[in-house]
Parts: C-alpha cells; sequence; structure tokens
C-alpha cells in the first residue's frame, strides 16, 4: 500500500539561474503513513518551512515528486492544486496568520470561502470546534484581545474546519511558554487518536521527543541527514 505521503528526490530552488540562486531543498526523501505524526527538526534555515510549503502545496518544487495517495501532485495546474489543498491540508503557521481585528468565529470560517457548503452547516462546524477547543465563549471576541494560547487554539481550529486528513504545522511552539505548548501536546495527541495525519517542523525538543511522534527527521543545510521511524 502507498503512502499517504512521499517525496522522492524533491528539491526547490529559489532565485534560480540569478546571482542570489539558494539551493533551499536538495534530493529529499520523506514518508508518512496515514494517521501518523511525523517532525521534521532542525535549526532555522535547515529547510523546514520549505519542505512543508511544498508538501503542502503552496509552492512548487524546481524538480522531484510529491505523491499524496500515490499521485503526484507537483505538477498539477493550480485550479487542481488549490481544490487538494483546501480539501486535504489544514495549515498552523508560526504566526499564526489571524486576522487581528475580525471575531474568532469568523476567523475560523475563512477557509470555507468560496464553498458549496450551507451557511447552516458551516456555522455548524465552526460551533463544533470552537466547543472542543474551549473557544465557544470568546468566539464573538476579536482576535487581537485573545490570549497567546487562545491565539494558538483559535489558529488550530481554522486549520480543522475543512475537515482536512492532513495537518502541517510550522513551528507550533514558537510564541507558547511550556504550559501552554503541553496544551498544545494535548490537543494534538487528540487529533492523532481521531485519526489525523500531522507533519511539524520544530526545534523544540518537548515536540519532537514527546511520545506522539512516530518519524523524525533531522534537516540540515537544505537536506535529510537523518531519519529515524519511533
Amino acid at each position: 500500500m502507498a503512502a499517504l505521503i512521499q517525496t522522492e528526490a524533491l528539491c526547490k530552488i529559489y532565485n534560480r539561474q540569478r546571482p542570489d540562486e539558494v539551493q533551499a531543498l536538495s534530493e529529499i526523501d520523506f514518508t508518512i503513513e496515514q494517521g501518523e505524526v511525523a517532525v521534521l527538526k532542525g535549526p532555522s534555515g535547515s529547510g523546514k518551512t520549505s519542505l512543508l510549503s511544498l508538501i503542502g502545496g503552496m509552492t512548487r518544487p524546481t524538480s522531484g515528486s510529491i505523491l499524496l495517495s500515490g499521485n503526484d501532485i507537483a505538477k498539477l495546474p493550480e485550479r487542481f492544486l488549490a481544490g487538494i489543498r483546501r480539501k486535504s491540508f489544514g495549515f498552523i503557521f508560526q504566526q499564526f496568520n489571524l486576522l487581528r481585528d475580525l471575531s474568532v468565529r469568523d476567523n475560523i470560517l475563512l477557509p470555507l470561502y468560496p464553498t458549496e457548503l450551507k451557511t447552516a452547516e458551516m456555522q455548524k462546524r465552526a460551533g463544533e470546534i470552537l466547543e472542543s477547543l474551549d473557544l465557544a465563549s470568546k468566539q464573538k471576541m476579536k482576535v487581537r484581545q485573545l490570549s497567546g494560547g487562545e491565539q494558538q487554539r483559535a489558529a488550530i481550529a481554522r486549520a480543522l474546519i475543512n475537515r482536512p486528513q492532513i495537518i502541517i504545522a510550522d513551528e507550533p511552539s514558537a510564541h507558547l511558554d511550556s504550559k501552554l505548548t503541553e496544551e498544545l501536546l494535548a490537543i494534538l495527541t487528540r487529533l492523532k487518536t481521531e485519526g489525523k495525519t500531522i507533519i511539524i517542523a520544530t526545534h523544540d525538543p518537548s515536540i519532537y521527543q514527546h511520545e506522539l511522534i512516530d518519524r523524525s527527521y533531522l534537516m540540515h543545510d537544505g537536506s535529510l541527514v537523518e531519519a529515524e521511524q519511533l
């Protein structure tokens, strides 16, 4: 059976054939099975975010393949790739990327537009996610009024609204203290038990040493230098 996600000889070069050309990724072979949690660890600038961006269809590789359930998505036209990105992936960004002057509920609903869902279904989904992440009482508040931990939970709720099978998290504990990081790990553990597949980029040992991790990849200078199945 094919892996859920598999990259083969994946390369990414920025500013190709220019004086400021940068080889961000070189010959990356990465695998994750359905329901697993994989971590990409390594220092800033090692290529973790670039790899997440490629896997999630936010940028395109210079060469190589990205197989999603055995189908190569690397060279799909944008109109098809955008649909796959919206249906298959939920993204948790390092800076949260929430709109600070919109309410929590409105932020969470944003990934559903444009959508074929009826308004009642959209509101039902938002209500369920807000409740599950203990944000129901905050839903009408503007994001700028939330604490750091509440903003993180709002970002997770937004990532889940499309009911994606894959969660991509880029340095999700970067702006959290140890207590809030523990809360984040509890949420990620729950998502794993629900069958979500999760890919996390981090240099935080409290995450990459956690028991929920199934695969660990060490990156350095755009290459995978160590892979371990736990």
